[in-house]
C-alpha cells in the first residue's frame, strides 16, 4: 500500500519506467533517446562510512546512444540540504557506474518546482567547478489530461497528470477521465495506479471524489487478487463454521484470507517491478503467518533490487 504522496510521485516510475523517458521527451522536450531496456537499481548510496544516503528511485536506461542513470527525487517542499546531496548523488553514481546520471525532480508545488529548477553551482562564480541542472516535472509543465481519449492513449501519463494537478481547478475533469481510462487496462496494474493517485490527492474533496469513482468500478483500494483471496478465506470460514461453529470459522477464515492476501501482494509487487522471484523466496513469503512481517516485506518489495533483499538483516 502506498502511504504518501512522496512515495507515489516517484514509485509511478518504478511501475512504468518508460513513462519517465516519455515525460522527458513530451513534457520537457528533451531529445532523450528511446531506451532499449530500463532496469531498476538499488537506491542505497551509502558508503563504507556510517552515513546513509538514498535516492527515491534509480533507473538504468540502455539506449542506442549509451547508458543513462535516471535519478528521480520526489520533492514536497524547498530543502536547502539538496544543494549538497544532489551533486553528491550524481558524482557518486557516475563514479560507481561510469555512465551519465540524469537528475529528475517531481513535485506538486509550483514554488518548489521553481526552486528545484535553479542550477546548483559550486565553485568560483563564473568559473564553477561543478554545476547541477535538475530537470523538473511539476504543475507548470506536466500536461493537464482532462479528456477521456487522451487518458486512454497514455494511462500512466494521465496518472502523472492526476498526481501533479490533483489540487488544482481541473482536478474533477482529470479524475473522471482517468477513471474511465483505467477500465481499459488490466485490473492488476489499474489497482496499483489507483493507490498512487489516492496517495497524492491532498484536497479532501478531490480525494473523496476519487474514492467514490473507484468504489463505483469496484477497486475498493485493494488489489483485486488480494480481495479474491480474502473472499476465498471468508468462504472457507463459512464452511468451517458449518462444521465447528459459524462464528469461530468465519473469524479464522477471514484472518487466513488476510494473511494470504498480504503474502500474494508481496510477490505481485516484485513481479510488477520485473524482479525474478525464486522458489525459496516464494515459499518463505507464503509460509509466513505474521501480518506485520508481511507488511514490512511489502514495503521493502517497492525498493529492493533483488528478491532475496526482502530478508536482509533478519
Amino acid at each position: 500500500m502506498v502511504g504518501s504522496s512522496h512515495e507515489a510521485l516517484h514509485r509511478i516510475f518504478q511501475k512504468d519506467p518508460a513513462l519517465l523517458t516519455r515525460a522527458l521527451r513530451k513534457v520537457l522536450c528533451l531529445p532523450f533517446p528511446e531506451p532499449r531496456e530500463v532496469v531498476a537499481l538499488n537506491v542505497d548510496l551509502t558508503e563504507v562510512e556510517p552515513v546513509e544516503r538514498r535516492v527515491d528511485t534509480l533507473l538504468r536506461a540502455e539506449t542506442e546512444e549509451g547508458t543513462y542513470l535516471l535519478v528521480v527525487e520526489s520533492q514536497g517542499k524547498m530543502d536547502g540540504r539538496k544543494r549538497g546531496s544532489w551533486p553528491y548523488y550524481l558524482s557518486y553514481l557516475y563514479e560507481k557506474y561510469r555512465c551519465e546520471p540524469v537528475l529528475i525532480v517531481i513535485t506538486q508545488s509550483r514554488t518548489t518546482a521553481k526552486w528545484a529548477s535553479e542550477p546548483i553551482r559550486l565553485g568560483i562564480p563564473g568559473w564553477e567547478s561543478l554545476t547541477v541542472r535538475p530537470l523538473v516535472l511539476g504543475p507548470d509543465n506536466v500536461p493537464v489530461i482532462a479528456d477521456e481519449r487522451q487518458a486512454e492513449a497514455d494511462v500512466p501519463l494521465a496518472v502523472l497528470s492526476a498526481m501533479t494537478h490533483g489540487r488544482g481547478p481541473n482536478a474533477a475533469a482529470i479524475l473522471e477521465s482517468l477513471a474511465a481510462a483505467l477500465k481499459t487496462i488490466d485490473a492488476d496494474s489499474a489497482a496499483i495506479l489507483v493507490q498512487f493517485v489516492d496517495s497524492c490527492l491532498v484536497d479532501p474533496r478531490a480525494k473523496q471524489m476519487w474514492r467514490d469513482l473507484m468504489t463505483a468500478i469496484q477497486y475498493f483500494w485493494r488489489h483485486p487478487l488480494a480481495e479474491q483471496v480474502r473472499e476465498e478465506g471468508r468462504e472457507e470460514g463459512r464452511e468451517e463454521g458449518r462444521e465447528e461453529g459459524r462464528q469461530e470459522g468465519r473469524q479464522e477464515g477471514r484472518a487466513e484470507g488476510r494473511v494470504e492476501a498480504k503474502a500474494e501482494a508481496v510477490l505481485l509487487i516484485l513481479q510488477w517491478r520485473g524482479i525474478s522471484v525464486g522458489f525459496s523466496v516464494r515459499e518463505r513469503v507464503r509460509a509466513c503467518t505474521d501480518p506485520d512481517q508481511l507488511e514490512a516485506w511489502a514495503q521493502r518489495a517497492m525498493h529492493v533490487a533483488d528478491a532475496a533483499e526482502l530478508f536482509a538483516g533478519e
